[in-house]
């Protein structure tokens, strides 16, 4: 064993280029953050280098700090340097190891020389065991001088995490964000996701087994959390009623005054239209909702479980409530001209102030990756960012097909400038960016 007990947490930076959120929405490593204290307590010392936020260069950094290991962490779209940077950690000799979303699903694409362990699980224990050499009976993926042994994931109870250490966050407090909530810290209350929506790989994390914290220990948890704006990173915060109750009845009775951010699914807000007016009270500013389509058949083929109907009454409600809702939208790859503005007209009907448009992109460890294989127009990872078309469109060419794309997008920015929201963005600057990109393949 070394005397250097020195490990380098890093996650990538999200792109190379401007054609992304970075600036808008910054998010907190929480996982990295919970690797820190898992291992600052055995007696590591343990450094975090996050490159959305950094202005040392990560080659700068493992130099400096001259780790003996270094795990990184992403998605797919940070592959790419998710391994560019195993590599350079490996020319100077360290142990390295690869983990987050991507990897727990995709772990073969990682099977490279100079990668050494693959975590397949949440469970954040496997990496101390890995640094201490210690056997592991599942969910790590290891390299033997080329021969990969691959030991099956096991899912992990959300309960034995630790408490993150924010040190990092905190210093870097000025840059990690939710659009106008600055700053906003992650808390995460649950793994994976009870729904089966087919567009989705989440529901596939954790082995699929949806695991819950206990909601008292997540109003400990955000009463320490010296930061007013809180979001929820769980795939859906807004499950189970009783659960939603009991977190609105705590943060009463503890007299904690924060603005929160969660996913929630348009069918429990339609549900639970009672419940919406007490999360307004205690807090809830931004709820993400998963609207995906305008029209009913596209809800049917992505196995929504829920309608257009119940769509625009959660809409309703939440805009009664004064709830931000910021609805997502999926545009399809069998999109016609119409059919993008049809997205538009919904939106403006049904009085929606906030949306994001995301192109479809079949997730490569999904269902419909191998039904879509066939028409892949690129295998570059950076491009599954939900900003690129990845797949050939049905009724259009590709540079047509971003043509109407970017006059979507550009007609709501517009009406969002219009409406005086997101007043920290420069409209002029994103506006000339999309009309630049209208014919080009996503920028």
């Amino acid at each position: 064993m070394t005397d250097n007990r020195r490990v380098l947490l890093v996650h990538p930076e999200i792109s190379r280029t401007k054609y992304n959120f970075a600036g808008i929405i910054d998010n907190e490593p929480l996982e990295l953050e919970y690797i820190y204290a898992l291992l600052a307590e055995k007696g590591y010392e343990p450094f975090i280098w996050d490159g959305q936020v950094e202005k040392d260069k990560y080659a700068d950094r493992l130099a400096e700090i001259s780790p003996f290991a270094v795990y990184v962490c992403g998605r797919t779209r940070q592959e790419n340097f998710m391994k560019e940077y195993c590599r350079l950690a490996k020319e100077q000799g360290c142990i390295t190891i690869v983990g987050g979303l991507h990897a727990q699903l995709n772990f073969r694409r990682f099977f490279c020389e100079y990668i050494d362990h693959v975590v397949t699980s949440f469970d954040i224990f496997h990496i101390a065991d890995i640094l201490e050499g210690k056997e592991i009976s599942d969910s790590v993926c290891t390299n033997d001088h080329g021969r990969w042994t691959i030991k099956n994931a096991e899912p992990f109870d959300i309960n034995r995490l630790p408490l993150p250490d924010r040190t990092y966050f905190y210093e870097h407090s000025d840059r990690y964000r939710y659009l106008e909530l600055l700053p906003c810290a992650h808390v995460r209350t649950s793994y994976s996701c009870p729904f089966r929506c087919s567009f989705c790989c989440r529901n596939k994390m954790n082995c699929g087994t949806y695991s819950v914290r206990s909601i008292e220990s997540v109003v400990d948890e955000i009463a320490g959390i010296d930061c007013e704006s809180i979001y929820f990173i769980d795939d859906d915060f807004l499950v189970d009623r009783k659960r939603v109750e009991l977190f609105i009845e705590l943060v009463r009775k503890r007299d904690i005054h924060k603005k929160y951010v969660c996913y929630g699914r348009a069918d429990f807000i339609a549900a639970n239209s009672d419940l919406m007016k007490d999360l307004k009270d205690i807090g809830f500013y931004y709820i993400l909702t998963g609207l995906e389509a305008a029209d009913g058949r596209r809800l049917k083929k992505y196995n929504k479980k829920t309608g257009v109907r119940t769509n625009a009454e959660a809409v309703g409600i939440l805009n009664d409530a004064g709830i931000n809702i910021m609805g997502m939208f999926i545009v399809d790859l069998d999109f016609k001209a119409g059919d993008f503005r049809r997205v538009y007209k919904w939106i403006k009907h049904n009085k929606l102030k906030h949306a994001a448009i995301s192109i479809f992109t079949p997730e490569m460890s999904s269902e419909q990756f191998e039904e879509y294989k066939g028409r892949l127009i690129t295998d570059d990872p950076s491009q599954w960012d939900y900003l690129h078309v990845v797949a050939k469109p049905e009724n259009m060419s590709v540079r047509r097909y971003y043509m109407y794309y970017h006059i979507l997008v550009v007609r709501l920015f517009i009406r969002g400038w219009r409406d005086g929201l997101y007043d920290f963005l420069d409209y002029g600057f994103y506006i000339k960016s999309m009309i630049n990109n209208l014919f080009k393949f996503g920028g």
